[in-house]
C-alpha cells in the first residue's frame, strides 16, 4: 500500500508513457507481417523492404540523442506529441506506397524519426522523474513491460486485416492505432511541470554531460554491446514471418509468435526491472545477451514447428525489453536525470547500428544465399561474445561510480 501511495501522484504520467511506448513499439515490431504481401504486390525484393526497416533504425538511432537533448530544453510534451503525429503520417505513406521510395520514406525515415520521440528513451526518462529513487528500477520495468502489450494487440490485428482485406488495409489499421498515441503523449508530457532535483556533477550542457559519459569505460562498453541487442531483436521482428512462410508454416503462426513475444516481454521487463534494483545491472545485461544467443541457436538449428516456435517466442520475449530498464536505470543512477534521455540516446546509437545489420544484413544474406543460415549464425556468435564482454567487464570493474545524488 505504501508503494501505491507513493506512486499515485505520478500515475497519469506513468500511464501515458506506458501507453505511448506500448503502441510505438508494438506497431514497429509488427511491421514484418507486411513484408511478403507488400513485396509481392508492388514488385520489391526482401532486401528492399528490409532496407526501409534498416533506414528506420538508423534514423531512430541517430536522431535519439538529439531528441533527448531537445527534450531537456524544449520539454518532452512537444516532442512526444509531434512524434505521435509523425508516426501516423509514416504509416499513411506506407499504406499508399507504390514503390521503394515511398516505403523507405514512410516505414523508414518517418517512423524512425517518430520513434526517437516516442520510443523507450523519452518514455523511460519521463517515467524516471516523478518516482522515488528506491522505486525507480521497478517502475522502469513496469513501463518497459507496457512496451510489449502493443505487439499483443497490433500483430493479430495486422494479420487479420491483411488476410481478410489485403496488406494496405492492415497498414491503415496500424495508422488508426498510432493516433491513440496522441492523448497518451499529452498525458506523459505532464512531466515537464515537475522540477528536476539538483544533480551535482551532471553538467550544465549537453556537451559536458556527453564528455563525462564517454570517459566512463562502463558506458562505452554498454554502448558497444548494445549493438548485439538491436541486431538480434530486429532480425527476428523483420525476418521471422518470412522464415516461417518459407518453411510452410501457417501465416497466422508469425502473428501468434509476435504476440507471445509481447506477452512474455511483460514478464521479463517486470522481472529485470525488479532484479535491476537488487543486482548489478550490467551483469544482468551480459546474462540476457548470452541466453538470447543460446535460444537463437537452439531454434534455428532445427526445422520450425508450431509448438517449438511458440516456446522460442516465449523465451525471447522474456529476454526482450528487459534491457531497457537496466540501461536507463544504470545511466540514471550514474549520471543523473537531466540528460538521461540524451545519454540513453547516445547508447542507443549502438543498438540501432545493430538493428540496421539485423534488418538489412539479414535480407541481403537471404537474397544472396537463399536462406537465413549465415545470418542467424553470425547473430549467435556475436551475441555470445557480447554477453561475455559485458558481463566480464562489469565483474572486473563493478557496477560503476556511486550515484551522484539521492535524486
Amino acid at each position: 500500500m505504501s508503494t501505491l501511495r507513493a506512486l499515485r501522484p505520478s500515475l497519469p504520467i506513468l500511464v501515458g508513457a506506458s501507453v505511448m511506448l506500448s503502441l510505438a513499439m508494438g506497431l514497429r515490431q509488427s511491421l514484418g507481417l507486411f513484408m511478403q504481401p507488400l513485396t509481392r504486390d508492388i514488385g520489391l525484393t526482401v532486401s528492399d523492404f528490409t532496407l526501409a526497416i534498416a533506414v528506420q533504425n538508423l534514423a531512430w538511432g541517430f536522431l535519439q540523442p538529439l531528441a533527448g537533448a531537445w527534450a531537456a530544453r524544449l520539454g518532452m510534451r512537444r516532442l512526444m506529441v509531434g512524434g505521435a503525429l509523425l508516426y501516423a503520417l509514416g504509416l499513411v505513406m506506407l499504406a499508399t506506397a507504390q514503390g521503394l521510395m515511398a516505403v523507405v520514406l514512410g516505414a523508414g525515415v518517418a517512423i524512425g524519426a517518430a520513434l526517437a520521440c516516442n520510443g523507450s528513451a523519452l518514455a523511460l526518462a519521463a517515467a524516471s522523474r516523478p518516482v522515488p529513487v528506491a522505486l525507480r528500477s521497478t517502475v522502469l520495468g513496469i513501463v518497459s513491460a507496457a512496451g510489449s502489450v502493443g505487439a499483443m494487440l497490433a500483430a493479430p490485428i495486422g494479420q487479420l486485416l491483411t488476410q481478410s482485406a489485403g496488406w494496405r488495409v492492415g497498414v491503415w489499421g496500424f495508422a488508426a492505432l498510432a493516433l491513440l498515441m496522441l492523448p497518451a503523449a499529452w498525458a506523459a508530457g505532464r512531466v515537464d511541470k515537475l522540477p528536476l532535483p539538483p544533480q551535482p556533477g551532471e553538467g550544465d550542457n549537453a556537451r559536458d554531460a556527453l564528455r563525462v559519459a564517454l570517459r566512463n569505460p562502463l558506458f562505452v562498453v554498454l554502448t558497444i554491446t548494445y549493438f548485439v541487442c538491436g541486431m538480434q531483436l530486429v532480425f527476428l521482428t523483420t525476418h521471422l514471418p518470412s522464415y516461417l512462410d518459407i518453411c510452410g508454416m501457417d501465416p497466422m503462426l508469425s502473428a501468434q509468435a509476435l504476440g507471445v513475444i509481447g506477452g512474455f516481454n511483460v514478464l521479463g521487463s517486470l522481472f529485470f526491472g525488479w532484479a535491476g534494483g537488487r543486482w548489478n545491472k550490467l551483469m544482468l545485461l551480459g546474462l540476457i545477451y548470452t541466453l538470447r544467443s543460446l535460444a537463437l541457436a537452439w531454434y534455428f538449428m532445427a526445422l520450425p514447428t508450431p509448438a517449438g516456435t511458440l516456446v522460442f517466442a516465449a523465451i525471447m520475449g522474456f529476454l526482450w525489453l528487459g534491457v531497457a530498464p537496466l540501461v536507463s536505470g544504470w545511466i540514471a543512477e550514474t549520471f543523473g536525470l537531466k540528460w538521461l534521455a540524451m545519454l540513453s540516446g547516445v547508447a542507443f546509437v549502438g543498438h540501432q547500428l545493430g538493428s540496421f545489420v539485423g534488418a538489412f544484413g539479414g535480407g541481403l544474406a537471404f537474397d544472396l544465399a537463399g536462406s537465413y543460415t549465415l545470418a542467424w549464425q553470425f547473430g549467435v556468435a556475436l551475441g555470445l561474445a557480447a554477453g561475455l564482454v559485458q558481463g566480464g567487464f562489469a565483474w572486473r570493474r563493478g557496477s560503476g561510480p556511486p550515484r551522484l545524488s539521492p535524486g
